[in-house]
């Protein structure tokens, strides 16, 4: 298995900023404190978290349906990243809000909720991050 890269070159103190880029060139961009602790347009490392949690709950869900003789229609997952001040300095991410809503013909609800449950627990993404509690909210549409 191929292993990934990103990087950042961060320029000055908290005033300055950082860019980032992935190995396969498919996403840069610049950090800036304002953009994570305000609301400042940009990106921060929370949201970029969220987006590759969000991105690695629907692919696991996806081939565990597929296991199961299931292809969803559509499947919309995101991922709320809480960042929060950390008792005794710094800051911390103690949860992540995971949210699915999917199409899927002829599914039962419960074979839903353990295969969203499972996906949950097993994309590689939710097992980097088991450190915070990571929710799942899943509703089956259509």
């Amino acid at each position: 298995m191929p292993t990934r890269q990103a990087e950042t070159t961060w320029h000055g103190g908290t005033d300055g900023s950082g860019d980032f880029d992935t190995e396969s060139g498919a996403v840069s961009g610049t950090l800036r404190f304002p953009t994570r602790f305000e609301d400042e347009p940009g990106t921060n490392p929370e949201e970029l978290i969220g987006a590759a949690h969000s991105g690695c709950f629907s692919m696991q869900f996806t081939a565990f349906l597929e296991e199961e003789g299931y292809t969803a229609d559509q499947i919309h997952a995101s991922a709320d990243v809480h960042l929060e001040r950390a008792e005794g300095g710094g800051f911390e991410i103690p949860r992540i809000d995971l949210t699915v809503a999917a199409e899927i013909p002829e599914i039962d609800e419960d074979t839903f909720d353990e295969l969203a449950e499972r996906a949950k627990a097993n994309c590689p993404v939710s097992k980097a991050l088991a450190g915070p509690e990571i929710t799942l909210a899943a509703s089956l549409e259509g």
